[in-house]
């Protein structure tokens, strides 16, 4: 493989300025037409190309954003990075995506190496350890030396930056006030997230859709798995020890999953349980019974966190008013759930 050659290379092969290496490249009226043929004929025989990077940095911008997520194993991400590529594409800024397993420490290496190289700006749902942690430094550090940063779906008010969420707390009110018009009474809460803003947000719209209808809250059947638990274990002591005929999943693997564990113990669903599932990913279309789901609009959120940031990085004059926008859910109606009591 021959070595990439670079204007410099150039400009020392004839005993030019690299301005002049330049000039002549662009075919420049300045550089004689001789010179122009020398090195435009070199360049070629060497398979020179520009550096963008360098190119760019001339202009203050890289053209290249960074992209944080928690996790790519939750369809949602999958869809919000959907159209975050779209927008990125059409605009012609590249993407540096980094998952950070939920770790903390892994957010703060990858911040500062986005902060020490060529990065524009930077799209990031924090992970639960930095929400848990509350531990903030390295992304204003990020905000203050090096560009804009936007937020989406786990975010925090910490942190003064443009954020994109989802309506949390009404699409949680909306899906249990929905199984509670099919005849559900005791409505149990699945996940296994927990620290986060979205979740606490969720199990109060629930409350409250519990509350307007005059049923009590039974904190038991909140159960939030933690990671150094068993996730079966959990749900088969919840459906046994409480009454349950319906479950809302606050991701997509706490749904499936408990709806295997409640097919295991003799549940007919949704005859004697429904379920209610977060993200309208293709398994909830597709499992038997197929899932009814909250839409959260992954994609769309996605494009809109992308056109904000890009719209950061290229306008002329810093804007101190930070914009949080709340993007709708639908309720999507499959075969998990009864019909409407009328």
């Amino acid at each position: 493989m021959s070595k990439k050659i670079t204007l410099k290379y150039i400009a020392e092969h004839f005993n030019v300025s690299t301005s002049t290496v330049s000039m002549a490249l662009k075919d420049s009226y300045e550089i004689s037409e001789a010179m122009r043929t020398k090195i435009q004929n070199f360049a070629k025989a060497h398979n020179y190309r520009p550096n963008p990077f360098a190119l760019n940095l001339k202009q203050k911008t890289t053209k290249t954003i960074g992209v944080i997520i928690p996790t790519i194993l939750n369809h949602f991400f999958v869809q919000i990075f959907s159209g975050i590529e779209r927008v990125a594409h059409e605009s012609g800024y590249n993407l540096i995506t980094v998952i950070t397993q939920g770790n903390l420490n892994k957010e703060i290496d990858t911040v500062n190496m986005f902060k020490d190289g060529f990065i524009d700006g930077i799209l990031i749902s924090i992970s639960e350890e930095t929400q848990s942690k509350q531990y903030f430094k390295h992304l204003h550090d990020f905000s203050n030396e090096a560009g804009p940063i936007v937020m989406f779906d786990r975010v925090s008010d910490l942190l003064q930056c443009d954020k994109i969420i989802v309506d949390d707390y009404n699409c949680a009110y909306n899906a249990t006030y929905y199984l509670l018009k099919t005849g559900c009474k005791n409505i149990a809460i699945v996940s296994v997230l927990d620290h986060l803003g979205i979740v606490e947000l969720r199990i109060n719209g629930y409350k409250k859709a519990l509350h307007d209808n005059n049923i009590e809250v039974n904190e038991k059947l909140i159960t939030l798995v933690k990671k150094e638990y068993d996730f079966e274990t959990e749900i088969k002591t919840l459906l046994d020890y409480q009454d349950v005929d319906a479950i809302i999943g606050l991701e997509e693997f706490s749904t499936i999953e408990s709806m295997i564990i409640a097919e295991s113990r003799g549940y007919k669903i949704p005859d004697d349980i429904s379920f209610i599932g977060y993200t309208n990913g293709n398994l909830f279309k597709y499992v038997k019974p197929s899932v009814t789901c909250i839409n959260q609009h992954g994609e769309y959120m996605g494009r809109v966190a992308t056109e904000k940031l890009i719209t950061r990085i290229e306008q002329e004059e810093s804007n101190l008013h930070y914009d949080t926008k709340i993007i709708k859910t639908s309720l999507v109606l499959r075969n998990s759930t009864k019909a409407v009591i009328i």
